[in-house]
């Protein structure tokens, strides 16, 4: 039996999170569990009741309450597709088709990784994201310098007091263009083939430095718990530049020390094509026959997946993270969204490198899946409010390793949630036909958010961040930015104007494929 100084000690680690009307999770794809005039005890991060509000607050008559009757309280959302801060056109490349548009990334500046890495960090919580899959960038060797610079960001999303799950991406092939990278260095004129190899030199690495000199330190520092907000994921950056043997490594490695894999994958229709000329069949056909497919496999964009990639992806449990902004603005497309729910597929949402205002909003995100993947017609069905709010949240949590723990609040399971200001979503009318979750898919913004909670701690309360001061951030970053190129930018950046034209070129008899879309939204 609980005495009542150990259920007062208890008590002062918990509070009581009050809402007007709590979303639970989603029950199917058109219904949404809602408790209405409820609260959520929390104490030490995990969710230990939840109820009718002046139940629990009556029982609980000394704890905190957090929020308030006119609040909407939501599961944390999670961006399960995310990479830099500081934005490409921030730092001076234009949307762009994703072959030509990382080599113009090679011009970009330094930017200190803690310090970007909070810059979004603070969108995103903003918005009510309270994890992310960070996918970080790849670097030139030595593997040993790696660990230095991952730490630095997960460090970020530490002192922020957010979730994290980090894969450190990494390539070994075509890591200028889609063929071998001794056959296109011959193909450039005299004068660049030597600073061509010199600068690709630098990322080359043997596979197995990886595991020893990466993966296990960042393992030892972060895993088994030391850090509960953090995961470490593996992350080949996409089929094209990782040959079989680092993918059967990187498969390897997963089931070894029980983590997960997030693979960029049909992306373009460049990406769609390659696999053609290479593989004399699709991508995920190729995987499946070298058994790199499995349910700890979660596919980011598979956007020119086609019907028979669908099944096998089903087969396997995977799931998909779908990045309808990125998709948009660098031209790659539409996913087949729809048909990968009608398959039974979680599907996540990531917003990439950047959303549609060039920032990390999810609330915005939810609302452009929400319109995107609608057909005209009058009985062509939507996607509805209850799946768009399921990809944000639990298949979210799923798709980036802490789906037993987060993505939805039950009873047991860690108090990540998110509090809104109803009245203001709703003002200044909103008819009492229209669904809660409808109201926030339709009409929520980040100015609506009132708080964020993570683990049971609050980190953001009406416009300003519990652990990092945002302002005092800002600054250091702008001095950080605001100098002279250094030597070795400067030369990345000549090169990368150098060699542009001829990666650009690379494609041009490239037959795209012209296949039976998914969606009819018009024609001519």
């Amino acid at each position: 039996m609980t005495d009542n100084s150990t259920m007062a000690s208890r008590e002062k680690s918990g509070s009581l999170v009050r809402g007007r009307h709590i979303l639970l999770k989603a029950l199917d794809d058109d219904t949404v569990d809602i408790l209405h005039d409820g609260a959520i005890l929390q104490i030490g991060g995990r969710i230990e009741e939840i109820g009718p509000y002046s139940d629990l607050a009556k029982k609980h008559s000394g704890i905190e309450v957090c929020g308030s009757a006119d609040d909407v309280v939501i599961p944390g959302l999670v961006n399960a597709h995310h990479h830099i801060g500081i934005t490409p056109v921030q730092l001076g490349s234009e949307d762009m088709p994703l072959e030509t548009w990382l080599t113009h990334h090679i011009r970009h500046r330094d930017v200190d990784p803690y310090l970007d890495t909070l810059y979004s960090a603070f969108e995103l919580v903003a918005s009510g994201v309270t994890a992310v899959q960070h996918l970080g960038g790849m670097k030139p060797g030595p593997v040993r310098s790696w660990p230095e610079n991952a730490s630095a960001i997960i460090q970020a999303y530490v002192d922020l007091g957010m979730r994290v799950s980090f894969a450190f991406c990494n390539r070994d092939q075509h890591r200028l263009v889609y063929e071998d990278d001794d056959v296109f260095i011959a193909s450039l004129p005299e004068p660049l083939r030597h600073k061509t190899s010199a600068f690709l030199q630098r990322t080359h690495f043997d596979l197995e430095d990886y595991e020893t000199e990466y993966l296990k330190p960042m393992l030892d520092r972060f895993g088994g718990g030391k850090q509960p907000l953090v995961r470490i994921w593996l992350a080949p950056i996409n089929l094209e530049r990782s040959s079989d043997r680092l993918l059967g490594l990187t498969r390897d490695w997963a089931h070894k020390y029980g983590i997960g894999i997030h693979l960029h994958l049909s992306e373009t229709p460049y990406q769609k094509e390659f696999s053609a000329r290479q593989y004399g069949k699709t991508s995920i056909q190729h995987l499946d026959d070298i058994g790199f497919l499995g349910p700890h496999l979660t596919v980011g964009h598979g956007t020119w997946v086609c019907e028979a990639d669908l099944d096998v992806i089903a087969k396997h449990g995977m799931c998909i993270c779908h990045n309808a902004s990125s998709n948009l603005r660098l031209r790659s497309g539409i996913a087949p969204v729809r048909e990968f729910v009608a398959r039974g597929i979680p599907v996540a949402l990531g917003i990439d490198e950047a959303g549609l205002n060039d920032d990390r909003d999810m609330l915005q995100e939810m609302r452009l899946v929400k319109h995107l993947h609608a057909q005209p017609g009058i009985y062509q069905k939507p996607l509805g409010a209850a799946q768009i709010f399921q990809m944000a949240t639990e298949h979210g949590a799923k798709s980036i390793g802490f789906g037993s723990e987060i993505g939805t609040l039950e009873v047991g399971k860690r108090a990540d949630l998110v509090s809104l200001d109803y009245k203001r979503i709703a003002a200044p009318f909103l008819d009492s036909e229209i669904p809660i979750v409808d109201a926030l898919i339709y009409r929520a913004k980040t100015e609506h958010v009132s708080a964020v909670m993570i683990d049971g701690k609050i980190v953001y309360r009406n416009g300003k961040f519990a652990n990092v001061d945002r302002d005092h951030t800002a600054q250091k970053l702008s001095a950080d930015l605001n100098r002279p190129l250094r030597a070795d930018e400067a030369a990345r950046a000549e090169f990368s104007r150098e060699v542009f034209p001829y990666v650009r070129d690379f494609y041009k008899d490239w037959k795209l494929p012209v296949p039976k879309p998914f969606y009819h939204l018009n024609g001519r």
